[in-house]
């Protein structure tokens, strides 16, 4: 048994069982990704997929049982190669972000800096994508740390932590009618809307608030980032929501913002890592500098609870 062989039985499942992209995914052959998927079942003494001729169409049900152990062995290879390089260069190696716009470009920076001038020799990959996308690489592996406000807590391999707590505001241009009146769900209601898609950036808790006061938004126009929407609403399209921190005064000199905490609620921002991942010294350094709450000792505390505690423990 070697890890090419447990590589080639993950990336299969990854690839949907397309050898040819599962030998591309590992710099080899598919005869090669074939040979080694047969040469670990001869090993085990099972077959680990379901074949359909020369395609393999799916997992086998001892090839389901046999996955996640798969995974973790994997898991465990890449801890151990992280281990000793914590040791053989403890102020070099690479440090990769995931998070959505909202976080990049509002919540991040100061971290960021923070971070490059303690770790200069650290490199930084700074990924972007939607809170799914985002627990995605945390799962591959992609990525060492996750931030979003949706999604990470959904998925029990991920030990999601709490970092800080935001609420909305409403942005509209100088002059507009909204800001001579109170600000109300009824209010809003009255004029067209301009937010995120659904599933960024507290979107359900707008619309829930709506729901609740059996009111139906006039939503005209929905986008990613809090930039895009901010670009609208000064065009005079509509009125737009955004989180709070995506409302820069002093840049946004064409827009006026309203505080909507008292309509929308709370919502929480959460940091995720790969349960059971291996962090080096730097990514607790980063992790702390984003969210002093979130010490060494409470995260490694947290990181040893059960699957399904962790996102409670703090």
């Amino acid at each position: 048994m070697n890890f090419q062989q447990l590589r080639s039985v993950r990336e299969t499942v990854r690839c949907n069982f397309n050898l040819t992209d599962v030998a591309h995914a590992l710099h080899t052959s598919q005869p090669g990704v074939s040979r080694q998927i047969r040469e670990l079942e001869e090993e085990l003494g099972i077959e680990l997929f379901v074949r359909a001729g020369k395609r393999l169409t799916g997992l086998t049900e001892p090839g389901a049982h046999v996955l996640p152990i798969v995974e973790r062995l994997l898991l465990e290879s890449s801890n151990l190669k992280k281990a000793g390089q914590e040791y053989v260069a403890q102020q070099n190696g690479l440090l990769s972000i995931a998070a959505t716009h909202s976080q990049a470009r509002y919540a991040l920076p100061e971290a960021v800096q923070a971070f490059r001038a303690r770790f200069p020799n650290v490199k930084l990959h700074l990924h972007q994508g939607s809170p799914r996308q985002v627990a995605d690489m945390l799962l591959s592996g992609e990525v060492d740390v996750g931030i979003a406000t949706e999604a990470l807590g959904d998925y029990p391999d991920l030990v999601a932590l709490p970092c800080y707590r935001w609420t909305h505001s409403v942005i509209v241009p100088p002059g507009h009618a909204l800001l001579d009146m109170p600000l109300t769900l009824q209010s809003l209601a009255q004029f067209a809307l301009i937010t995120y898609d659904t599933g960024f950036t507290g979107r359900t808790h707008i619309d829930d608030a709506f729901i609740q006061h059996h009111l139906a938004p006039n939503i005209v126009l929905t986008a990613m980032d809090a930039d895009v929407i901010k670009t609208y609403v000064a065009l005079g399209m509509g009125v737009g929501i955004v989180a709070s921190i995506a409302y820069e005064a002093e840049r946004d000199t064409a827009l006026r913002a309203l505080d909507a905490g008292a309509l929308f609620g709370i919502n929480l921002t959460k940091l995720a890592v790969r349960r059971g991942s291996y962090l080096r010294s730097y990514v607790y350094a980063f992790i702390e500098s984003f969210a002093p709450t979130l010490s060494r000792a409470v995260i490694e505390s947290t990181l040893s609870d059960a699957p399904g505690g962790a996102n409670d423990a703090i």
